[in-house]
């Protein structure tokens, strides 16, 4: 009962919560219904202000801006959330193995996460680019790997935490091995903490995604991306700002609510954050 009368009195955690539960309905919604299809032209609607033409208006094209944006909004998170979880997994793994073997396997995990940071995200979807073309593929594989040294990093400064704890010094004394005592003890500790910072990296992903998109690797046209959206409003700015504001307001809030649900599930799982405040 204390548990759930904190998670009810957190604004942040609430509020994050229920602009990431919108996003996630709308996201599914998207698969089954939108009010128009999103890649029919209707050249009689283009540049249609909102309310106009649907809802949201229309773009250059004369699409219907609220099903691009609606079946932009499940492009977005489904390539975010793929490779959050490719670089969770990456990462996790050597980090725990960086910390239950120490030594050269530790030097070697750390020293690769050093390396893979000096490529941003941006930069290792333009060099993916090159080699096997613009797309959703680039783009999950260009933020994944970006992703495998910041898990990498956390979870290996969890996880020794938990090696220091007398619970897996008994387990080393009754001759478990590294590999049982992380799968038994270690991961189970430090799962809250990776959930927490799979919610921040999530709201990251989805703000590369949409970097990549707008440079052009991304996700490819005719498949609605709110980058893309915002890289072909730049030419109608003054004709129609609509077609910038309505998906860079999309993104902001995306992140927005994903950084609030990360913030939130922070401060309930480590009470010590929340007292401090």
């Amino acid at each position: 009962m204390t548990a759930l009368r904190t998670v009810v009195r957190h604004p942040t955690l609430n509020l994050g919560g229920l602009v990431t539960l919108l996003l996630l309905g709308t996201a599914v919604v998207s698969q089954v219904w939108t009010p128009a299809s999103p890649t029919q032209i209707q050249i009689t609607q283009r540049l249609a202000p909102p309310l106009q033409a649907g809802l949201l208006g229309a773009d250059h094209f004369g699409r219907d801006l609220t099903s691009l944006l609606m079946v932009g909004a499940w492009n977005s998170l489904s390539i975010a959330f793929v490779a959050v979880l490719l670089g969770m997994a990456g990462g996790v793994l050597l980090g725990t193995l960086a910390a239950a073997w120490r030594g050269w396997a530790e030097e070697v995990v750390m020293r690769l996460a050093d390396v893979t940071f000096a490529f941003p995200a941006v930069l290792s979807a333009i060099m993916i680019a090159a080699l096997i073309g613009p797309g959703a593929t680039t783009a999950v594989i260009a933020i994944g790997v970006f992703n495998i040294p910041v898990f990498a990093r956390v979870s290996r400064a969890a996880a020794l935490q938990v090696w220091e704890r007398d619970f897996v010094l008994a387990a080393r004394s009754a001759g478990k091995g590294p590999v049982l005592i992380t799968l038994h003890h270690v991961l189970p500790n430090i799962a809250g903490l990776l959930v927490v910072q799979a919610t921040i990296q999530l709201a990251l992903a989805i703000l590369a995604e949409a970097g990549l998109s707008f440079l052009g690797v991304g996700m490819p046209p005719p498949h609605p991306s709110w980058g893309r959206m915002l890289s072909d409003a730049q030419t109608y700015l003054s004709q129609a700002p609509h077609l910038a504001i309505l998906p860079g307001l999309a993104i902001a809030l995306a992140v927005l609510g994903l950084n609030m649900l990360g913030d939130g599930l922070r401060d309930i799982i480590d009470p010590k954050l929340r007292r401090k405040r």
